[in-house]
């Protein structure tokens, strides 16, 4: 229960709602209770009467009548107290689950790019779904059912004792024997649970690639590989699916086994006391009495073997989730007050390592960027383009060195005001599935009509737009795949522009389209970005030429800087460029 200690918060949290279901369960038991006595009671009335068969008949048929109500009258009223307690505690289960989902998704958002590294994506989700489903019957069910076990059996062995201490003890005696299986089937369980909850990981995310990557399969024709592979996991996951149903399985002819040697207790013990003139069994009453109380601790001794086969499911799955909650965040919000930004940028002497990789991507990289000009950064793959601009987001935090905006540290700025106040086109333009609107408005949910239209009309995709069935309102594929891919880049710089953020950030985002429609984005972009910082990332020329100040880097490290014709004139790597996109015809 170790793991499962982390939910006593909510319990705190919901502990009107708990302390109701305690007080309904015991309610519900104290009526459900009357029955067994009022049946006892009614098995006694006849008994009398058959001994003496000349007594009053209307007075026997009266207190016989009067039983049964009562009888139906407590059934019902225990019946009612029974829902509202599944009501009480079911729902409350339901809460729990609501806000366990919601926190360990606002969590999810605020761990580090390196974390979603090292995590596949099926992972994450099954621990959101499958694992609260899991955790969820241990706080509703499971807590509801102990509650309801604890409170009957309780109950019902004070009513009995209070009868027949000796029978009591006698009906009894599987108990140990009870504890002790529950005890070994729970600790196999737990083992298996937590197996099999690992595998349904790996096929969730297995699955989750081929969905995501089926172009590529189709492309490669490799269905049928995928598929033995599906089909091999799959297999792994019935076996420990098995295993673990075979486990659960043994607990329902158990209890019943045992159930089944008490009522043989009563009935023996019981039925000897009264032929040899116990005081403590005055009646064939007070036998049927137990066999009733008996039976009625069928379902909640019976559960235990499922109440522990949740919680040990639950604790498996909860070990998972905590596994995520503990992780803490890289990159933290060390700043609560507004910092607004106005877009003066400056790296001194900036140094960045992959964690995972050991690969030094930035080595010692200064440079400055003013209010409203332009930067654009030039490089062979690989060469640290994309890593700056990260840093720049703080997606990560330096190894060494400092980024700066207004001269201020990165780090004392408020983490979500800076990423607020810089819009960005990624790399690999990403799209949801939604409309084209919305994925526009992404930038800014409460932007007009025509305000995304105009967006769209400056990134170059408004014509694309209109020639769909639908227009604006074209719900895209998973990934925007119901789009080329310099659509989708288009679409991505209208939802940029529609940001209108101090800093704009282009991360090599005109590489699907053509020249000349790249041309018209970079002329549209001229006015928009007059009083913005802009840094540009390209592998063309053209994208850089008109850049207030150009840097190339190489390894990690600046080989050149300066202004389009001052590189021009350093017969370098960037003139080199220059010639050979030229002479392909890709600058006008």
């Amino acid at each position: 229960m170790k793991e499962l200690q982390y939910l006593n918060k909510y319990f705190v949290k919901y502990k009107y709602r708990f302390l109701l279901g305690i007080f309904i369960t015991i309610v519900a038991q104290i009526f459900s209770l009357f029955t067994p006595e009022l049946i006892g009671n009614s098995i006694k009335v006849i008994e009398d009467y058959v001994k003496s068969p000349d007594g009053d008949l209307l007075s026997f048929q009266k207190t016989l009548f009067h039983n049964i109500l009562l009888i139906l009258g407590t059934t019902i009223v225990a019946g009612f107290f029974t829902f509202l307690m599944r009501q009480t505690l079911i729902v409350m289960s339901r809460h729990v689950e609501f806000d366990l989902k919601n926190e360990i998704f606002n969590h999810y958002q605020t761990l580090t790019q390196s974390f979603y590294k090292r995590n596949r994506t099926g992972d994450l989700m099954n621990r959101i779904s499958e694992d609260v489903g899991k955790v969820r019957m241990y706080v509703g069910p499971a807590v509801m059912y102990s509650l309801n076990t604890l409170m009957r059996f309780t109950i019902v062995v004070i009513y009995m004792y209070n009868i027949s201490p000796k029978l009591t003890l006698y009906s009894l005696l599987p108990l140990p024997l009870l504890s002790y299986s529950i005890f070994k089937i729970s600790s196999m369980i737990h083992k298996k649970s937590g197996d099999f909850q690992q595998n349904l990981s790996t096929l969730s995310s297995f699955t989750q690639e081929i969905f995501s990557g089926i172009r590529v399969i189709k492309a490669y024709a490799i269905e049928g590989k995928k598929q033995q592979e599906f089909t091999d996991l799959s297999n792994e996951s019935k076996v420990k699916a098995m295993d673990l149903a075979k486990v659960n399985s043994l607990f329902g002819p158990l209890m019943i086994l045992l159930i089944g040697l008490s009522n043989l207790v009563v009935v023996y013990v019981g039925g000897s006391m009264y032929i040899n003139g116990d005081s403590e069994i005055s009646s064939i009453g007070v036998i049927a009495q137990f066999i009733l109380y008996i039976n009625m601790l069928t379902w909640p001794v019976a559960s235990l073997g499922w109440v522990s086969s949740l919680v040990q499911e639950a604790e498996a799955s909860q070990k998972r989730i905590n596994e995520f909650l503990k992780e803490e965040p890289e990159i933290k919000n060390t700043v609560s007050s507004h910092t607004p930004i106005e877009g003066a940028i400056k790296f001194d002497k900036v140094s960045f390592e992959y964690e995972d990789t050991k690969i030094k991507a930035l080595d010692e990289i200064s440079f400055e960027v003013q209010k409203g000009k332009t930067l654009a950064i030039l490089g062979k793959t690989g060469s640290g383009k994309s890593t700056l601009l990260t840093l720049i987001s703080r997606l990560y935090d330096t190894t060494s060195g400092t980024v700066l905006i207004d001269n201020k540290d990165i780090k004392d700025l408020n983490l979500f005001d800076l990423r607020n106040q810089i819009s960005v086109v990624p790399q690999d333009a990403f799209l949801f599935s939604d409309s084209i609107k919305n994925n526009i408005k992404f930038g800014n949910e409460n932007a007009t009509d025509e305000e995304v239209m105009e967006a769209a009309k400056k990134a170059v995709v408004h014509d694309n737009i209109m020639n769909f069935n639908q227009q604006y309102e074209t719900v895209l594929g998973e990934r925007g795949i119901t789009l080329s891919g310099g659509q989708k880049q288009r679409v991505s710089i209208a939802r940029a522009l529609i940001k209108n953020a101090p800093v704009l950030l282009l991360d090599d985002c005109l590489s699907a389209v053509d020249t000349e429609t790249e041309e018209t984005i970079l002329n549209n972009l001229l006015d928009y970005c007059k009083n913005k910082t802009t840094i540009i990332v390209s592998h063309r020329v053209s994208s850089a030429k008109n850049a207030d100040w150009i840097i190339i880097l190489d390894e990690g490290k600046i080989k050149e800087q300066g202004t389009h014709s001052q590189l021009l004139d350093l017969d370098g790597y960037y003139k080199e460029l220059y010639l050979k996109q030229l002479s392909e015809k890709e600058i006008d």
